[in-house]
């Protein structure tokens, strides 16, 4: 058993073991410029009535452990791990646990207007920027963004968030309409807008290098801004990000005698533990492991090198 599937049973018991009645329990994960990521649990089951509720924007939930039934105006479907349940602002909705207890999602919500944006750059439009059906099953391309989710959803480091939400929303539209996942065209100058984002990007590693700055800098919405530079790149842009902040800071390390968690800081982490990790991964070694490997080379050669601390 998994570890999310883990969480939901133990969450279950403790429900059990105060005879408390089952109901949804959300966290923040994650949130942005017109859109947020929730972790819900909910600890229902078929001695819990269901109650219709509302939703107040376009919302992408996918499932992660657990099972429920989920009604909509656009119809009703079984929900199981890898689904999307899919929600249009405004519809009301229920979901019960006829068969068995609880489950647990991620949801993404999005404001309308980003939405529909969103929805635009999918190929809708009109009364097609909403979803016209209730869910979508667990099909192969959702694969990836499922198991990407699902580990930050349990505190894997680095999941962008941002780039995540935008691949699900214009995914989800277009696999509602029957379309496929991407329908593989590029934007009008599009080398030149990946090299000015490219060129910015370098020249201010320790500004806002948000998804959404660098489509709004670069003229493009953040779907088509992604898969662009993704398409000529070769990644993606929180991936070209990373590994320029962690070049920068590995040229620091070799050059420079402050200290790591300055260094760390000052490369756009939030914290030494994730930029130690994050620097493990890229070069093969720590900071600091780097730092003396530098130094003793440097020495090897008669060069002064830094002070490793």
């Amino acid at each position: 058993m998994g570890k999310i599937a883990v969480a939901l049973q133990e969450a279950l018991k403790r429900r059990r073991e105060r005879g408390e009645a089952g109901r949804a329990v959300g966290r923040s994960i994650a949130a942005g410029q017109g859109w947020s990521v929730g972790d819900v649990t909910c600890t229902s089951g078929p001695q819990d009535r269901s109650f219709e509720e509302r939703h107040t924007r376009p919302t992408i939930a996918i499932v992660l452990a657990g099972s429920f039934q989920y009604r909509s105006p656009l119809g009703s479907g079984f929900m199981a791990p890898g689904s999307l349940l899919l929600g249009n602002a405004g519809h009301c909705y229920e979901c019960g646990h006829r068969h068995g207890e609880g489950d647990r999602c991620v949801a993404f919500y999005f404001q309308l207007d980003y939405f529909e944006r969103l929805a635009a750059d999918a190929g809708a439009r009109g009364a097609n920027l909403r979803f016209p059906v209730p869910r979508l099953p667990a099909v192969r391309p959702l694969a990836p963004l499922v198991a990407r989710t699902g580990a930050g959803a349990i505190g894997a480091p680095g999941v962008p968030w941002e780039e995540v939400g935008v691949r699900l929303a214009v995914g989800a539209v277009r696999l509602a309409a029957g379309l496929s996942w991407d329908d593989g065209a590029l934007p009008l100058n599009a080398e030149a807008r990946v090299t000015r984002s490219v060129r910015a990007i370098d020249d201010r590693l320790d500004g806002d290098l948000s998804l959404g700055t660098l489509a709004r800098e670069s003229g493009l919405s953040p779907y088509h801004f992604l898969r662009t530079f993704e398409r000529l790149t070769g990644v993606t842009p929180h991936q070209y990000v990373l590994r320029a902040r962690l070049r920068a800071a590995a040229t620091r390390l070799a050059t420079e005698a402050g200290r790591v968690i300055d260094v760390a800081l000052d490369s756009g982490f939030g914290d030494i533990s994730n930029f130690n990790r994050a620097f493990r991964t890229e070069f093969g070694v720590s900071p600091r492991a780097y730092r003396q490997r530098y130094a003793a080379c440097a020495a090897s050669y008669g060069s002064a090198p830094p002070s490793a601390r």
